[in-house]
């Protein structure tokens, strides 16, 4: 009778022969199975094992810690690359820019909408069921040609997004913070959609800007936070409000300035637990919800609808 074998080989290759065992299951595992561990070596699927069972960081609002602020380089880069279009593209920022209500004429001229139109009049905004416009309007800027500040419009913005989008991504995690901007940008354009005549045309995203501004003070005033300096940006903030009333859209900032305080409120003030994330969704959810129904009871309400 044989005596029996007393090599010992590799769970996973059972050709090689191996003498160490994973300091969690007791197997033997070969060099090329082998994973450091703390003490001794462990084999992979324990290695991801224990890699499932370690509770990933969350942020205070209970989002994913995350170290590279991925959403604001994407926001950053997106309006960069739109404001490129605009300047390649004739046309491309008339389809875009937020506009409530406008007809297109047979000559390509532009005319007030007035609810009945003959011939080939067309008409042409969120009337005509360009409900995109809400949110791409908010990725536009002045031409440099255009308004007050030409393309200074665009640098102002991108580095108080780069400013502000840097602290907040890191505060909130990146779909909090992605939902927070859009939302942002969706209350101003629904604001100057309730308060500025159907056929006036907007682009800029200050309405994100002043959203992040709300979330900005919301978080320090909810964490603590150096409130001298947060209480001077935020002075500094509705002072312009009040003094772009004069030249730009006061009602897309003060639409992303309520927006965003709204979902940052719900974001901070929803206590710790299994639901958070729940909560603060369906918040989000309740918000998105009521602008598109405040932006719909004004659209049905222009003439002719």
């Amino acid at each position: 009778m044989e005596p029996e074998s007393t090599v010992t080989t590799c769970y996973r290759h059972p050709k090689v022969e191996c003498h160490v065992r994973c300091v969690r299951c007791d197997r033997y595992i070969c060099p090329d199975c082998m994973r450091e561990a703390s003490v001794g070596h462990q084999c992979p699927e324990c290695v991801k094992e224990g890699a499932r069972s370690v509770r990933q960081a969350r942020t205070v609002v209970g989002g994913r810690v995350s170290g590279t602020p991925v959403v604001t380089y994407t926001l950053v880069a997106l309006n960069v690359l739109a404001y490129l279009l605009q300047l390649a593209l004739p046309g491309f920022q008339e389809r875009f820019e937020m506009l409530g209500a406008r007809l297109v004429g047979p000559d390509g001229g532009y005319y007030h909408y007035e609810g009945s139109y003959f011939g080939h009049f067309q008409p042409e905004g969120v009337v005509a069921g360009e409900w995109d416009r809400l949110i791409t309007s908010g990725f536009l800027h002045l031409l440099p040609t255009e308004g007050t500040f030409g393309i200074a419009h665009i640098v102002m913005n991108m580095l108080a997004l780069w400013h502000l989008g840097r602290v907040l991504e890191t505060q909130l995690g990146r779909v909090r913070y992605l939902a927070l901007y859009l939302l942002a940008i969706l209350g101003g354009s629904v604001a100057e959609l309730l308060l500025a005549e159907p056929f006036a045309v907007f682009v800029g995203a200050s309405g994100g800007l002043f959203g992040l501004g709300a979330a900005y003070y919301v978080m320090a005033r909810r964490f603590g936070g150096d409130m001298d300096t947060v209480n001077r940006d935020t002075v500094m903030l509705l002072v312009w409000l009040l003094i772009s009333a004069g030249f730009t859209s006061w009602q897309g900032h003060l639409g992303g300035l309520l927006a965003g305080a709204a979902v940052t409120a719900a974001y901070a003030f929803v206590p710790r637990g299994p639901r958070r994330s729940l909560i603060q969704a369906a918040a989000c959810a309740g918000l998105l919800a009521l602008l598109l129904l405040l932006a719909y009871a004004r659209v049905s309400q222009l003439p002719g609808l």
